[in-house]
């Protein structure tokens, strides 16, 4: 039952789909730009991937103290106060031609963008609490919006040659703005105490989890995985495969299946009163690895950039359901409470995918990033696998019904 007024509940509503909005299309704002930034910092394939994957190490650092800063001084001071950290990494890339410097930019932004994303997620919850209905799927929704726009207005501006430095001076600004205005229209401190679940769980020592909740970690990072790579390599691969005279589309293949990963998202609702989440996550693992490795094969033949975006589309559609699907499940892992499985799986995850990026680099050095691809394309069919298991182990669950499986999970945090 909602606790705060309707007109209240619209005025934070809005506010929560700006910021994802532009949390969104701050994070992906120099994914065209990832050609220039290599030249820029003199690395190849392998020393980018160290880059960008030891740089999360940053997004470990706040699963410590977040949580206590948001307890401390609620959620919109901790989105606010980090709102500025990230518009300042942001202008400080076109900047930068040190790589190690590069890297603790890097590794500075993923703590920002994680206590940002922590503290943002949470008011999330506490929202969704007192509304008393699931808005989480439409929030992340909001997010895939603005991480495909964003992609495609870059490439806009790099075919118009816009300077890099004068991009990262527009966008940086343009964030801050909105986080600050709307951050200040979010739920106060005073109301969203009591949002979200405040009885602790069980302690369970992490050597005795279920068997089941490291296979929704494996679930979780090969469904995210491809999604990380095309966001990490497809305008590299657009660079390298077809040459620079697609410099300003370098960004389409992303758009295309950010696209279609937003049309996606925001239709889990309504297909799971037909259909359970896992079952549409392992139709869309299996089906969708077949189209992303038909899209990598279609680069190999002329007019192959078309027939690459239309099968990546296609791919975004069945990523839709993975990251959803794994987190949801999580909570329904016997002997645990929801957040300590999420906290778990959140985390191996995040230490995978950390080791995943340094691999894909040195696949992309020493074999191409045309066969570097089929790490990823595997990594999603095994996530069809996975859900196919976690499908079947969902109806032995006598008490479950399709509304335990919400399009979104809530905000994990690290347990002692």
């Amino acid at each position: 039952m909602a606790t705060i007024s309707a007109k209240r509940a619209k005025t934070a509503q809005t506010a929560l789909l700006a910021i994802f909005f532009t949390q969104g299309f701050a994070a992906m704002s120099t994914l065209p730009r990832i050609p220039e930034i290599l030249q820029q910092i003199n690395v190849v394939f392998a020393e980018w991937g160290l880059i960008i994957g030891l740089s999360g190490i940053g997004s470990l650092l706040p699963l410590a103290f977040t949580n206590q800063l948001v307890s401390r001084f609620g959620t919109s001071i901790v989105i606010r106060l980090s709102a500025f950290g990230i518009s300042l990494t942001l202008f400080s890339i076109p900047w930068i031609t040190n790589s190690a410097l590069m890297f603790f930019v890097y590794l500075a932004q993923a703590l920002m963008f994680s206590t940002f994303n922590i503290a943002l997620n949470a008011q999330a919850v506490a929202f969704q609490k007192k509304l008393g209905r699931v808005v989480l799927g439409t929030l992340h929704g909001a997010w895939s919006v603005g991480a495909a726009l964003t992609t495609t207005f870059t490439g806009w501006l790099i075919s118009f040659a816009l300077d890099f430095k004068i991009q990262m001076i527009v966008v940086p600004i343009f964030c801050l703005i909105v986080f600050q205005i709307a951050g200040s229209k979010l739920l106060t401190f005073e109301e969203e105490k009591g949002g979200a679940d405040s009885k602790p769980g069980k302690k369970v020592s992490w050597l005795k989890s279920p068997t089941y909740l490291w296979l929704l970690a494996i679930g979780l990072f090969a469904g995210m995985w491809p999604e990380l790579v095309v966001m990490d390599w497809s305008s590299l691969f657009v660079r390298k495969v077809y040459g620079n005279e697609y410099t300003s589309l370098a960004g389409v293949p992303y758009a295309v299946l950010g696209a279609a990963m937003v049309i996606g998202r925001f239709s889990i609702a309504p297909l799971t009163k037909r259909y359970h989440l896992a079952t549409l996550a392992k139709w869309g693992g299996i089906f969708g690895s077949i189209a992303m490795g038909l899209g990598v094969l279609g680069s190999l033949i002329p007019g192959g950039f078309v027939i690459q975006c239309v099968f990546f589309g296609l791919a975004g559609f069945g990523l839709a359901p993975q990251v959803p699907s794994s987190y949801s499940a999580a909570g329904n892992v016997r002997g645990l409470s929801t957040p300590q499985a999420l906290s778990r799986i959140s985390l191996v995850n995040a230490l995978v995918v950390m080791i995943a990026k340094v691999f894909m680099g040195g696949l992309a050095q020493g074999f191409g990033l045309q066969w570097a691809f089929v790490f990823p394309i595997t990594m999603f069919f095994i996530a069809g696998l996975v859900s196919s298991v976690v499908a079947n182990h969902s109806k032995r669950q006598a008490k479950e019904s399709a509304t335990a499986y919400p399009p979104t999970g809530p905000i994990s945090s690290i347990d002692a």
